[in-house]
């Protein structure tokens, strides 16, 4: 078994990780953007306000990834040791492995969840001739994510529960000795995957379900086209992500195959993240933003074109009355 020396626990994986999430959060800041910047410009423009219903909704998406990607920053223990301890005080190993057992609860029980959920709702409202109120999104997500984060908390904060289980089922963290110093690597129990694995097949099932009717409904072809390519990357990374985390829990964090399986399965979640930005997020508010524009010059023009026709009936019916 190859192990993780002290040195390299800011390894590259960890230092591929840091790169991810501070893209997964640039991205995520420019998507605010581009949904701050239709919610002001459809205040003065008419032609906007139509397409400007799903801004809740959007902002809702945007702010869940931008939670898992600080969430995420909790499990590197170089981020722990480099940053989080500057504005905290020293952590104990057991404060460190409640930050853990928070991650897990947060990021596989409500933040990822979440994300997906609402990513299906984008989709399915897509289709709609009238767009459902954005409350209803909240309704759907408590439906959806309140059972499996109940689940969580129950695998991740009452162990005891799962005792006559082996410790894989269980084991969150693991104390790392290197030299006179311990360090807490955040592992995920094999309980909290099987859980997170359960919803992600019922997602997958209901997800592709959901495209499909999009593909077969939609008359917009560059519709089709971004469906087919948003299916792709939940239907195939979202599998992946599963079978990566379900892997590695069968070595200890310290080790360098667990390492990679983690960052792959975080890998996935990433691809996910950023094409649901790229494709619900960014690409119809720039369309909106363009049809909006084009229908504003379309009105000027047609209002310059009446103040300059010359004969029309307004100006015939002076001359008679004069």
């Amino acid at each position: 078994m190859s192990y993780l020396s002290g040195p390299s626990i800011s390894s590259v994986f960890d230092s591929a990780s840091l790169c991810l999430i501070t893209g997964t959060i640039v991205l995520s800041v420019l998507s605010l953007s581009f949904v701050v910047h239709l919610r002001f410009k459809s205040r003065h423009s008419r032609h906007l306000q139509s397409f400007n219903s799903l801004w809740t909704v959007r902002l809702l998406l945007v702010s869940f990834v931008i939670l898992w990607a600080f969430n995420t920053l909790l499990r590197l223990p170089f981020f722990r040791q480099n940053y989080l301890q500057r504005f905290l005080p020293v952590m104990s190993i057991k404060q460190q492995s409640t930050f853990c057992k928070i991650h897990v609860v947060l990021s596989l029980g409500f933040l990822e969840p979440g994300f997906l959920v609402i990513l299906l709702f984008l989709v399915n409202v897509s289709i709609k001739k009238r767009t459902p109120r954005w409350s209803w999104v909240l309704v759907f997500i408590s439906a959806t994510c309140i059972p499996i984060l109940a689940l969580q908390v129950l695998a991740v904060f009452f162990p005891r529960l799962q005792s006559h289980l082996p410790a894989v089922f269980r084991r969150d963290s693991v104390i790392f000795e290197n030299g006179f110093e311990q360090t807490v690597l955040c592992a995920y129990p094999l309980m909290s995957c099987i859980i997170f694995g359960a919803f992600g097949a019922w997602y997958t099932v209901v997800f592709s379900v959901s495209c499909f009717k999009v593909v077969t409904l939609a008359i917009n072809k560059g519709l089709r086209v971004r469906i087919y390519r948003l299916a792709f990357a939940v239907i195939v990374m979202l599998p992946m992500e599963i079978v990566f985390l379900i892997i590695s829990v069968w070595w200890r964090p310290e080790e360098k195959l667990d390492r990679a399986l983690v960052f792959l399965s975080f890998l996935c979640t990433t691809v996910i993240t950023a094409v649901g930005q790229g494709i619900l997020v960014i690409k119809p508010i720039n369309d909106s933003l363009a049809a909006g524009e084009t229908s504003l010059a379309d009105d000027d023009d047609q209002e310059e074109h009446s103040h300059r026709r010359p004969g029309s009936m307004d100006d015939h019916y002076v001359h008679c009355e004069t």
